[in-house]
């Protein structure tokens, strides 16, 4: 190794050994300098966790002091009882007589649930028109500052939290005290075998508390109708708030809706109520609300609920009044029962304006009872109220078959008078000759629609009385478990639009008869058949009774079952009067009438008059255009 070499490898040695050095030194001092950035660092947290305290505290003692302040505002300004009874623990009291049971709660001192107890839900639940989760009842006024009673926990006057009526009314009262001299008494009353609460609001030595500028109370009552019925769309039919104006024989409804409804009122107000299918919760001034707002919004099919009902009422006050008398119906739509109570609850029911309400109040819910008095299965009872009004309209019938036949025999002569006058131009003439005809046989064009003239109105009338008797809900009747509602012999895995998810026998078994009916109507009235358009046959004879299976696949059983039993009566006559009236022996009358002289009645002579003029019209319509 030269020496070249030796220093070379010395200089490098000693190269590496001065970067190692300085390497070390400087590794040093990064990590003494990290110990002192840490130690400043958390010195510095240490100041800013004791300011954060510090401030925390000063700013717990500001928001203690302006709470106790706020307090002692709203002490103050309510009073102590008043600002006390802000805070409390709810309890239930109840009220109870044979038919309803009545639950208040101590919050608001309102009517928290009513169950009525001699109804079942269709899946065999105890009926409660209401629950307390979804029930508000709430009274406005103003002091030195508008109070809501809702927010407040009432004193109640009795320590019984449940009393049962037995003969005598009982009452539940409950105090909300502004002082020890003055309060707000609600006073419930229920007597017994009973619908009716009677629930009345007491100022007591409230002049100099209440505000003497006020004109007005508000009375706020909502609460969501649960579904009762096993039908959604059926029952969300006749589920509605219907209201009343003092003095007025009608009702008014919001219209029926799957969505929101709502209507301000500004006159006067007798009762509102919040209507379903078979039962209704109603509340009644005795001395009228002056006006308010009412409205509701329909729940989603399978929420287990109907529609959501709001009613804003407002109660005319001044300083002198110091009590207000109002009531409560909690309980079934029966036409009996609300008719008796003189308050026009009955029109709740929906059997129909004009005549066929009429119709439903005097010849149907009638003779309807009447059958109940004696017999407890109601489809005995449907088939005896059908067979009763087929006699009614019997004269009818008869005569609207003799017409018909006489047409029938008559039709080789209307042939001859329709190739007499082929032509269009000659159909005045031919009208004429036909009309002549009619006469001399005695027979009328019109006489067929005698008995759907008659039955027409008494089958609107059922229309509307069925769907709505709750006499018939959860009557059982061959297959049909249901009177009230649809009856089903098979369960469909989907849903047919217009149709439903289910088969209901009576409707099917309802448009095959009304099939059969027509074909034979159709059949026993071949003159008139033939003149009718194919597109009016087609409709008559196939593509209503479809219709009609369709439409009530998902209506009452009961009248699927009613309108069948029609038919079939209806069939049975017109195969009756087929065998016992002889052709012949009519057709030989009809002969001899048309030899006897015939006075015209004044109906033909103008009709005949009016022809006349009609011809002569065309006829000089005729010699303008030769011209």
């Amino acid at each position: 190794m030269d020496r070249q070499t030796v220093i070379g490898l010395i200089l490098i040695g000693l190269i590496f050994i001065g970067f190692s050095w300085y390497s070390g030194s400087q590794q040093a001092k990064r990590e003494l300098e990290k110990i002192r950035i840490d130690s400043i660092n958390q010195v510095q947290k240490a100041k800013e966790a004791e300011w954060l305290a510090k401030n925390e505290k000063i700013q717990a003692e500001q928001d203690s002091m302006l709470r106790i302040s706020q307090e002692e505002r709203m002490r103050n300004s309510l009073g102590t009882l008043l600002y006390n009874a802000q805070q409390g623990s709810e309890e239930t009291f109840t009220l109870e007589n044979d038919k309803i049971i009545v639950n208040f709660t101590n919050k608001g001192a309102a009517i928290s649930s009513v169950v009525v107890k001699d109804y079942k839900t269709f899946d065999d639940k105890p009926l409660y028109l209401f629950k307390p989760e979804n029930n508000v009842f709430d009274l406005t006024f103003t002091t030195n500052q508008n109070i809501n009673t809702s927010n407040f926990y009432f004193t109640p006057v009795k320590t019984e939290k449940a009393i049962k009526v037995n003969g005598q009314e009982e009452s539940m009262a409950f105090r909300l005290y502004t002082d020890s001299l003055s309060y707000v008494e609600y006073l419930y009353t229920l007597k017994p075998d009973d619908y009716i609460v009677d629930f009345k609001i007491n100022f007591v030595g409230m002049e100099n508390i209440m505000s003497p500028i006020q004109t007005d109370l508000l009375l706020r009552w909502e609460n969501t109708a649960p579904q009762q019925e096993k039908g959604y769309d059926y029952e969300n039919q006749y589920t509605t708030l219907a209201y009343n104006h003092p003095g007025s024989k009608d009702i008014e409804e919001l219209a029926i809706s799957k969505g929101e409804e709502s209507e301000v009122i500004n006159t006067k107000i007798k009762w509102v109520a919040f209507k379903q299918q078979f039962f209704s919760s109603i509340i009644l001034a005795e001395n009228d609300f002056s006006n308010g707002e009412v409205g509701y919004e329909t729940m989603k099919p399978g929420s287990g609920n109907m529609k959501h009902f709001t009613a804003s009422l407002k109660i005319p006050y001044n300083i002198q009044t110091d009590s207000y008398d109002f009531s409560f119906y909690f309980g079934p739509n029966s036409y009996k029962i609300l008719k008796s109570y003189d308050n026009e609850f009955q029109k709740l029911i929906p059997l129909g304006w004009g005549i066929f309400g009429w119709i439903n109040r005097f010849i149907i819910i009638p003779t309807f009872d009447f059958l109940g008095g004696f017999m407890t299965n109601y489809g005995w009872i449907i088939l005896l109220l059908t067979i009763f009004i087929k006699l009614i309209i019997f004269p009818f019938t008869y005569k609207s078959y003799l017409s018909m036949a006489k047409m029938r025999l008559l039709k080789p002569e209307m042939d001859e008078i329709n190739a007499k006058y082929p032509k269009k131009e000659d159909a005045m003439k031919k009208q004429q000759a036909m009309l002549d005809l009619y006469r001399r046989a005695g027979v009328s064009p019109m006489g067929g629609c005698l008995p759907l003239l008659f039955q027409f109105p008494i089958l609107i009338a059922m229309f509307r009385f069925f769907p709505a008797s709750i006499e018939l809900r959860q009557e059982h009747f061959l297959w049909a478990t249901d009177l009230s509602s649809y009856d089903s012999i098979l369960q469909l895995p989907f849903n047919i639009p217009f149709y439903g998810d289910h088969v209901s026998l009576f409707a099917l078994l309802m448009g095959v008869s009304m099939y059969v009916a027509s074909k034979i109507n159709f059949a026993q009235n071949s003159a008139a058949s033939s003149n009718q358009l194919p597109g009016m046959t087609f409709m008559s004879l196939y593509l209503m009774p479809i219709m009609l299976v369709v439409w009530f696949n998902n209506y009452s059983s009961g009248l699927s079952y009613y309108y069948l039993l029609s038919n079939l009566i209806t069939i049975i006559q017109s195969l009756a009067f087929r065998h016992f009236v002889s052709d012949t022996k009519l057709h030989q009358r009809m002969k001899e009438n048309a030899k006897k002289p015939r006075k015209k009645s004044k109906w033909q002579m103008r009709y005949e008059e009016l022809m006349k003029q009609q011809q002569q019209q065309q006829e000089m319509a005729k010699k303008r255009n030769r011209k």
